[in-house]
């Protein structure tokens, strides 16, 4: 570690990237970073020399000895390394606007990490995780695997379980823009804000909020159940919550939270925006489309701040402070996901959940909450469920498990509309879907 710290991230030609290296470049004095391997496929490797330069000014106008790297080779990028970060997307937005259209087809929501939307993201892009990490284990053993591909909790989940991987840790932004977004609710600055999270990846809960240590939770109730100050993301339309289910639920649901609870607006919705604007896949490749133009030009030695418009705020803020905080031994309090350890008492030992820890070298330590409120309970042991459920037919490629774990979702209203949706999806992502096609090919 003393000639300086190798990262390595795996999707580097996303359009996230930009935020990743403004992140290491702003903590270079206590993250002495010496060399970042930007990984990318062939189909992505336009905007892998896009990013990659535009990654390359970003260092040189900082003036820091960092050495990018581009390439397609992800067994070279990877000897060695300290850190290996993941922020790819199998079928690439093509895929994900297919996850998005065909479930409104039979009146299901389509979305990217929930219901059938939510599980075929999970069965393409398993297998590939599962890939890095036998490469981790042979060319990289030491270094720690952050994962923020989504489904981050389910890809955590599948690692814990199906790799050797001990060192993973599963990284989102939406706690962090609960917690932002709660302190511009009190008007008082980010810092001085703390937040119990806890539940799962995209279905985590604030539990408690503390100003200076002192719990504002009533007062926050009070405030998200006026309906002007219901939080949301880029990605999630912003419907306001019944006043009187906040004060009943005593705890601040996440953005994703309103597939669930507010199931048939947000059918409605996605229905008349896929009719008009087009799915959020086919929105996000328009501002892509637009970042990319801005990335190219060899003026452009910042992030830029249209990047904010992605829909992944805070989220390279995030996975930077957690790399910093391992390799500093910060112990620190960071939501992410992890393997529970009894942190969540109705939640098995083993599995994945979204949760407050303490980060040291030896990675997160889960800070215990006891059980979750009765309310959340029930929900969130059957999104774990079908999570396992979804981890298991990714790597056995066994059709019944798939249909299983496609019916148990609380999103989709029956066995039937479910091996509908089920058999139109496998089709429609054959190629990505090797494990599925091969036995019966053979």
């Amino acid at each position: 570690m003393n000639n300086g710290i190798k990262i390595v991230t795996i999707g580097g030609g996303s359009s996230y990237t930009p935020e990743l290296v403004e992140g290491f470049i702003k903590r270079y004095t206590e993250l002495p970073i010496s060399e970042l391997w930007l990984v990318d496929i062939p189909a992505g490797q336009e905007k892998l020399n896009i990013v990659g330069n535009l990654a390359k000014r970003m260092v040189e106008k900082a003036g820091l000895p960092i050495k990018v790297h581009l390439t397609l080779d992800r067994r070279e990028a990877l000897k060695n390394a300290d850190f290996v970060t993941t922020q790819f997307r199998v079928g690439l937005l093509d895929a994900r606007a297919k996850d998005e259209r065909i479930p409104l087809k039979y009146n299901v929501i389509g979305q990217e990490t929930n219901g059938p939307g939510g599980l075929f993201k999970g069965l393409r892009t398993i297998p590939v995780i599962l890939d890095i990490c036998k490469d981790i284990e042979e060319l990289c053993p030491d270094a720690w695997l952050v994962n923020f591909t989504n489904p981050a909790g389910m890809v955590t989940e599948a690692v814990l379980r199906y790799s050797n991987i001990k060192k993973v840790v599963g990284l989102c932004n939406v706690p962090v823009g609960i917690k932002m977004r709660t302190a511009e609710m009190l008007g008082v600055e980010p810092e001085r804000v703390q937040i119990d999270f806890a539940g799962l990846n995209h279905m985590v809960y604030g539990l408690n909020v503390y100003v200076d240590g002192v719990s504002v939770m009533d007062k926050v109730i009070d405030l998200m159940a006026n309906p002007d100050n219901s939080m949301t993301m880029k990605n999630i339309k912003n419907i306001g919550w019944e006043p009187e289910f906040i004060r009943g639920l005593k705890a601040i649901p996440c953005p994703y939270h309103r597939y669930y609870y507010k199931t048939s607006e947000m059918l409605e919705d996605e229905m008349r925006a896929a009719n008009e604007e087009g799915t959020r896949a086919e929105v996000v490749k328009q501002v892509e489309k637009e970042l990319f133009e801005l990335y190219k030009n060899p003026d452009l030695a910042v992030k830029p701040p249209q990047l904010e418009k992605r829909g992944g705020a805070y989220y390279s803020d995030a996975a930077c402070n957690l790399i910093n905080s391992i390799y500093n031994d910060k112990r620190d309090i960071q939501p992410v996901n992890t393997r529970n350890n009894g942190a969540i008492a109705s939640i098995p030992d083993d599995s994945a959940v979204e949760v407050n820890c303490v980060i040291t070298k030896e990675g997160p330590k889960p800070i215990s909450v006891g059980d979750l409120p009765v309310a959340a309970k029930g929900l969130v042991q059957q999104i774990k469920s079908f999570e396992r459920v979804v981890a298991e037919a990714a790597v056995t490629g066994d059709y019944n498990t798939a249909l299983l774990a496609m019916t148990i979702n609380p999103l989709v209203p029956s066995d039937q509309i479910a091996k509908q949706i089920l058999d139109e999806m496998l089709e429609a992502h054959k190629e990505y879907l090797p494990q599925f096609f091969s036995a019966v090919e053979a």
